[in-house]
C-alpha cells in the first residue's frame, strides 16, 4: 500500500508535470491570442480617442498623445506576455492577471483623458474663447465624457455673415466722423456752430448765406414803369408775388421791425414812428436818441435770432439795429448815414461777402451769413418830390443800378446759386396836395388832448372823457368822408391788428389815402390855398395797409427759391418774411405771427387778363378816396371837387404781368419728431439730411462691391 501510495504520489507528480508540460503550449497560445485581441481593442479605443482629440484640439497635441498611447500599450503587452508565460497558476490566475491588465489599461486611458482635459482647458484659456449660448452649453459638459468616448452631437459653428445693414452702419459712422473732421478743419470754433451744408464757389466754402435789402418806400407798381431792368430780371428768374401787404400803420419803423420779427406792430411794440407810452411816461421818436434804448423794442429780430444760434450777422443801417436789443449786437453793425452813396452801399455788401469763412493767423474777421441792408433813397425823394415825379423816377433807376452792381458782384464770385438775394420794401407811397388837407383844429380843440401820436394819421390821448370827444368826431366824419374815426377798444378794424398794446392811443383819426391832417402850426391850409403854397411832404404813407398805393414788394432769387414757369405766389403780408429768411439760413425762428414756411407754393397762373395784382380789388371796400393814374408833381387841382371817388388805377397789360416771377414748389421731406433731441442733435440731423443723397449713392456702390 505504501508503495502504491508512493507510486500514486509519484504518478500524480509525474502527471502534474506532464499536465503542466502538455498544457503550457496551450496556455501560451491562448495567452498570445488574448493579448493580440486586447492589443487590437486597445488600438481601436486609442483611434477613437485620437479622432475625438482631432475634433477638440490642434493636430500636434493629438499626435503627441498618439505617440504616448502605443508606448504604454507595448509596455502593457510585454508585461502581460511575460507574466502570462511565466505564470503557473492556470487559467484562473491568467484571467485575474488579464483583469488587472485591463484595469491598468483603463487607468492609463483615464490618465490620458485627464491630460487631454488639462490641455483643452489651457488652450481655451489662452485663446480667451467666447462663444454663443449654444457653445456655452456645450462647454459645460464634462471634458472627460467628450474625450473618453461618451457620444455627443456634432458641433455646428454659426458664422455671422457680413450683411449690407452692417456695411451701411459702419459706412455711416465713417461718413459722420470724416464730415466732422473736415468741418473742423474748415471752420473755427468761432464760426457758425450748427452743422450746415457747405457749398463751394470754386475758391472758398460758403455756408447758407442770405442778403436782405429793404428799399424804403418802393411801391409795388414802380416795377412796371420800365426803369428797373435788374429788378425785372430778378422777378423773371426768381420768386415774387404781385405785391406784399405792409402792416398797419404803413410807416417805416413799425414795418421794418415787423419784417425782421414776424410780429404785428401791436405785438413788438413799435406802434408808430412816434408814440407815447403811458406806463413809461415817455415818448418814442424814431429819429431821437430814445429810439436807441432797447426797452422800446419787443420781440426778437433776425440778427438776434442768428447770433443766438451761433451765426454771424452784418446789419447795415436797418431800423432798430443800433438799439442792442436783448443785449445782443450784430457781429458787424453799420450805423445810419443818410449821406452814404448807393454805390458804396453795394461795395459794402460785397466787402462783407469777401470776408473769410474761418479764422486764421492773418485775420479774425468771419464772413456773415445774414446781411441786412437798408436803402432809404426812394422814400426820401418821394417825400421831397412826390412818387410820380421825374426825380423819383431817376432815384428808382439809381437804386436798380445799385442792385445791378450787387448782382454782378455775385456773378463774378460765382455765388448766384449759393447766396440768396431777397429784395423787400416796407410800404408804398401816395401823392399829397393842398386840396386834400384837413386842419386838425377844425376837428378838435387841442387843449382837450394831452398827447398826439402818429402822422399822417393821428392818435389822440384825450385829457377828459373820451366817449364825448369820440361822439363829436364821429359826427364830423359822417359829414366829411375823407377820414374815419376809431376807438382802439371798440371799432378798430380787426384786420389792422392794432389794438392789443398800451402804447396804442385810445382814439384815432385816419385820413383816406392821399389826404393829410396838419395843425395850423405845421401848415395853415386856408392861407396856403390862398397863396398857392404847396404842401410838403409831397408824398405820404401810413394809410390803410390794404390800399393799392400802400403795397410793397417781395422779390427773391437763390438756392432757396426755385423758378416755376407761368405761376405766381398769392400776395401775403410782411409778417411772413421773418420765417422765410430763417428757413433760408436753417435757423429756428422764435414764435411769431407768420405762418408761411419754405418751400413757397404758387397758387395762381401768370398773365391772366383778370389778374388783380395792380388794380383795386373789387371786393375791397376801401375807406380811402382813389387817385388818378398819374398825379403830376405840379399843377395839382385846387379843389377837392376835382377828385373823382371812382377813379381807379388802370389795369396793367398782360405783357407786363408776364414778367412777374414764379414761386418754387419743392418736395417736402418726411417730418421727423425732433422734440426729444438736443439742439446739437437736431443740427447733426439736418447736416446728415442735407448730405443724404450723396451718402446713399456711395453706400449703394459700396454694398455692390464697386
Amino acid at each position: 500500500m505504501h508503495l502504491s501510495s508512493d507510486v500514486v504520489n509519484e504518478s500524480d507528480d509525474n502527471d502534474e508535470e506532464m499536465g503542466q508540460t502538455s498544457i503550457s503550449p496551450s496556455i501560451n497560445a491562448s495567452g498570445n491570442e488574448l493579448l493580440r485581441e486586447e492589443e487590437i481593442d486597445e488600438l481601436l479605443m486609442h483611434k477613437k480617442r485620437v479622432n475625438r482629440i482631432d475634433r477638440i484640439g490642434p493636430p500636434s497635441d493629438a499626435k503627441s498623445l498618439e505617440k504616448l498611447s502605443p508606448k504604454r500599450s507595448n509596455i502593457l503587452s510585454s508585461v502581460s506576455i511575460n507574466e502570462t508565460c511565466s505564470g503557473s497558476s492556470g487559467f484562473a490566475r491568467n484571467e485575474k492577471r488579464a483583469e488587472k491588465t485591463q484595469m491598468l489599461k483603463n487607468k492609463i486611458s483615464r490618465d490620458d483623458g485627464q491630460l487631454m482635459v488639462e490641455r483643452d482647458t489651457r488652450i481655451l484659456m489662452e485663446k480667451n474663447y467666447t462663444g454663443s449660448s449654444s457653445d456655452e452649453e456645450e462647454s459645460n459638459e464634462p471634458a472627460e465624457q467628450r474625450l473618453l468616448g461618451v457620444p455627443r452631437k456634432k458641433k455646428k459653428y454659426k458664422t455671422v455673415p457680413i450683411t449690407v445693414t452692417r456695411i451701411y452702419f459702419v459706412a455711416i459712422l465713417l461718413f459722420v466722423f470724416l464730415g466732422l473732421f473736415f468741418w473742423k478743419k474748415t471752420w473755427s470754433k468761432t464760426s457758425v456752430s450748427n452743422f450746415q451744408l457747405l457749398k463751394n464757389n470754386g475758391t472758398t466754402p460758403f455756408a447758407p448765406t442770405t442778403i436782405l435789402i429793404s428799399l424804403d418806400g418802393f411801391r409795388a407798381d414802380f416795377l412796371h414803369k420800365g426803369i428797373t431792368p435788374r429788378l425785372g430780371s430778378l422777378v423773371k428768374e426768381g420768386a415774387s408775388p404781385p405785391y406784399m401787404r405792409p402792416s398797419f400803420p404803413s410807416v417805416t419803423f413799425p414795418n421794418h421791425y415787423t419784417l425782421v420779427t414776424g410780429l404785428y406792430p401791436e405785438s413788438h411794440g413799435i406802434v408808430g414812428n412816434r408814440f407815447w407810452d403811458k406806463e413809461l411816461k415817455e415818448e418814442f421818436f424814431h429819429t431821437g436818441s430814445s429810439a436807441l434804448d432797447p426797452k422800446w423794442w419787443g420781440g426778437e429780430p433776425l440778427w438776434v435770432t442768428a447770433e443766438k444760434q451761433g451765426m454771424k450777422t452784418a446789419i447795415h443801417m436797418w431800423p432798430g439795429s443800433e438799439a442792442h436789443i436783448m443785449d445782443i449786437k450784430p457781429t458787424y453793425l453799420d450805423k445810419y448815414d443818410g449821406k452814404l452813396s448807393l454805390s458804396k452801399k453795394a461795395d459794402r455788401i460785397l466787402e462783407l461777402l469777401d470776408m473769410p469763412g474761418y479764422v486764421n493767423d492773418d485775420t479774425t474777421l468771419i464772413r456773415p451769413q445774414l446781411i441786412a441792408a437798408y436803402v432809404p433813397n426812394v422814400d426820401a425823394d418821394c417825400h421831397l418830390y412826390g412818387p410820380e415825379s421825374n426825380e423819383v423816377l431817376a432815384t428808382i433807376h439809381e437804386v436798380d443800378s445799385m442792385l445791378e452792381k450787387v448782382f454782378v458782384g455775385l456773378e463774378k464770385r460765382n455765388l448766384t446759386n449759393i447766396v440768396n438775394l431777397v429784395i423787400v420794401s416796407d410800404h408804398g407811397m401816395a401823392t399829397t396836395d393842398v386840396s386834400r388837407m384837413i386842419q386838425l383844429e377844425d376837428l378838435i380843440d387841442l387843449d382837450e388832448v394831452e398827447h398826439i401820436d402818429g402822422w399822417p394819421l393821428y392818435g389822440l390821448h384825450p385829457k377828459g372823457e373820451i366817449n364825448e370827444i369820440y361822439g363829436r368826431l364821429s359826427t364830423l366824419a359822417e359829414e366829411n368822408e375823407n377820414f374815419k374815426v376809431y376807438l382802439k377798444d371798440s371799432n378798430m378794424p380787426e384786420r389792422f391788428h392794432f389794438s392789443n398794446n398800451h402804447r396804442i392811443a385810445p382814439l384815432w383819426i385816419v385820413p383816406n389815402t392821399g389826404w393829410a391832417i396838419a395843425t395850423k402850426k405845421e401848415f395853415d391850409v386856408k392861407e396856403s390855398i390862398q397863396k398857392g403854397i404847396q404842401y410838403h411832404p409831397r408824398g405820404l404813407h401810413g394809410y390803410d395797409n390794404e390800399h393799392p398805393l400802400m403795397r410793397a414788394i417781395f422779390i427773391a432769387k437763390g438756392p432757396s427759391f426755385k423758378k416755376v414757369p407761368n405761376s405766381l405766389l398769392e400776395p401775403f403780408q410782411n409778417i411772413e418774411v421773418y420765417n422765410i429768411i430763417c428757413d433760408t439760413l436753417g435757423l429756428k425762428p422764435l414764435s411769431n405771427n407768420g405762418t408761411m414756411r419754405l418751400p413757397l407754393v404758387p397758387t395762381r397762373q401768370n398773365g391772366s387778363e383778370d389778374n388783380e395784382s395792380m388794380k383795386f380789388n373789387p371786393e375791397f371796400k376801401s375807406d380811402s378816396v382813389t387817385l388818378t393814374q398819374s398825379i403830376p408833381s405840379s399843377g395839382m387841382p385846387t379843389s377837392s371837387e376835382s377828385m373823382s371817388s371812382s377813379t381807379q388805377i388802370p389795369k396793367i397789360p398782360a405783357s407786363e404781368l408776364h414778367e412777374t416771377a414764379a414761386v418754387p414748389e419743392a418736395s417736402k421731406s418726411p417730418e421727423i419728431d425732433t422734440s426729444w433731441m438736443s439742439e446739437k442733435q437736431k443740427e447733426l440731423l439736418e447736416w446728415l439730411r442735407a448730405n443724404a443723397d450723396d451718402m446713399k449713392s456711395w453706400l449703394n456702390d459700396l454694398a455692390a462691391g464697386n
